[in-house]
């Protein structure tokens, strides 16, 4: 099949490095523990003032994304190919379909969290680094970081993973001492009566759309599936480890800040992390916590420096208009992919238009990732005979609850922000226009379909 000769061809990396299940987990933690679970509490506990409850929403948050790599863990090893979503829905439905994911992720689905996670560190690099102006410390991470995964995927391998074990044990060291010389505050993390009239409140519905945008990244290894040394049964594995650490890092670390810190002092506020760091550190505390956020930024920032170029390098290998991005260096990287996705998050970081793009951009995501689940039920019904060297566990209970909870997410979007849902839903026809565009240059170029065009099937 023409498919799986793509698989094999692409897996094979010029420098022959392959990544391992170490560091493809490394990516997930990476690219999943960005700033939210940092400021998410303060918005939080302002109406769920309640220490079980508040661990049970990050519970549940973390049972719904695992939900999801079970769902992802048996379409990767079925169709083992990197770019996420854009392989997987152009193989469940059809390629225009995946089209419309890639053209979203490559274009600037990957580049605004790139450009939001850098001005992050250039804000909390403040504290670490007086008198540096922010957006020089933002562009220059970014700019670094991308010189890095230039030089190819056993560098970018060594990086991310010293990165990573640097963040985790940072936190690990915070959580610590948190623990040991923090003064306990009279908060309760045992269940009462009370806490059901909060567990079934909407305040308790809309804090677990917020911690599930915190959990986001838990399907980073699928981008880099072409990478990843056996695949079929690393992939699985990778997400699994790599969300469940982020499970019981976020549910730590939010316990932490309760303990540490009275309620009516975290209560609406942003800074949370620092509000914790001051009444467990002193007056250092908040340079102790933004260099572990920022050590912890440059993490996220080189997992998500790494996996959204692989995108745009798929749709290259698919598409002969796009093909300058499928091409590799000596050392395996996809160079112009690399370079593509760091011009746009410099020009997002100097226009400051990332912010915007990423509220267009939630609805989108939401939209392919639902579809994405989806597939995995439509694939059991319409083509059951397909080989899975993984099955989803808890079929069909953990996949019918990820769509249930990513539609809940994507109805509150569009009533709370109808205008920026709508913005998202443009983004994704101009990707259909576009690969319709494609598709005629392509055909008009040649009598009958390449093997390599999108609308090719096996």
């Amino acid at each position: 099949m023409e498919y799986e000769r793509k698989v094999r061809t692409t897996g094979r990396l010029r420098g022959g490095s392959t990544v391992s299940v170490v560091v493809a987990a490394a990516i997930v933690v990476a690219d999943m523990i960005g700033v939210g679970v940092f400021t998410s509490l303060g918005f939080q506990v302002k109406d769920i003032p309640s220490g079980f409850a508040i661990l049970l929403l990050w519970t549940v948050g973390g049972i719904v994304a695992l939900c999801g790599v079970f769902s992802y863990g048996e379409l990767g090893a079925m169709f083992p190919r990197s770019s996420g979503e854009y392989n997987f829905l152009s193989r469940a439905y059809h390629p225009a379909f995946g089209f419309l994911a890639g053209w979203v992720s490559a274009t600037v689905g990957f580049a605004a969290p790139v450009a939001l996670a850098a001005m992050a560190f250039g804000e909390y690099g403040k504290s670490v680094f007086p008198g540096a102006p922010p957006l020089t410390l933002a562009v220059g991470t970014v700019w670094l970081v991308s010189l890095v995964q230039l030089t190819g995927i056993r560098h970018s391998s060594a990086f991310q993973l010293i990165a990573t074990i640097l963040k985790i044990v940072m936190i690990t060291a915070f959580l610590i001492a948190g623990f040991a010389i923090g003064k306990p505050q009279p908060v309760s993390f045992a269940p009462h009566l009370s806490d059901i009239g909060y567990v079934t409140s909407a305040p308790f519905a809309i804090g677990l759309v917020f911690v599930m945008y915190s959990f986001s990244g838990w399907n980073a290894a699928t981008y880099i599936i072409g990478e990843m040394r056996d695949a079929r049964q690393n992939l699985p594995r990778a997400m699994l480890a790599g969300t469940s650490i982020v499970l019981v890092l976020y549910v730590a670390l939010n316990a932490i800040f309760l303990h540490t810190a009275p309620i009516d002092k975290l209560a609406g506020q942003l800074d949370v992390a620092r509000i914790s760091g001051s009444f467990i550190f002193g007056e250092i505390g908040g340079r102790i916590v933004s260099a572990m956020i920022c050590v912890g930024l440059v993490s996220s920032i080189s997992a998500m420096m790494w996996i959204g170029p692989r995108v745009m390098m798929t749709m290259g290998e698919d598409i002969p208009a796009l093909s300058v991005f499928a091409r590799r260096s000596v050392q395996g990287a996809p160079a112009y992919a690399i370079l593509f996705q760091l011009a746009v998050a410099t020009l997002m970081l100097f226009t400051r238009s990332f912010e915007a793009v990423l509220d267009f951009i939630q609805f989108a995501l939401l939209f392919c990732s639902f579809f994405t689940v989806l597939g995995v039920i439509k694939l059991r019904i319409t083509q059951p005979n397909l080989p899975r060297p993984y099955r989803a566990w808890g079929y069909p209970v953990t996949p019918m609850l990820f769509l249930l909870v990513t539609l809940f997410m994507m109805y509150y979007l569009a009533v709370e922000r109808p205008l920026q849902s709508f913005f998202g839903i443009l983004i994704m026809v101009s990707g259909l226009l576009i690969y319709a565009v494609f598709r005629k240059r392509d055909d008009a170029g040649s009598a009958s379909p390449s093997p390599t065009h999108p609308s090719g099937r096996e």
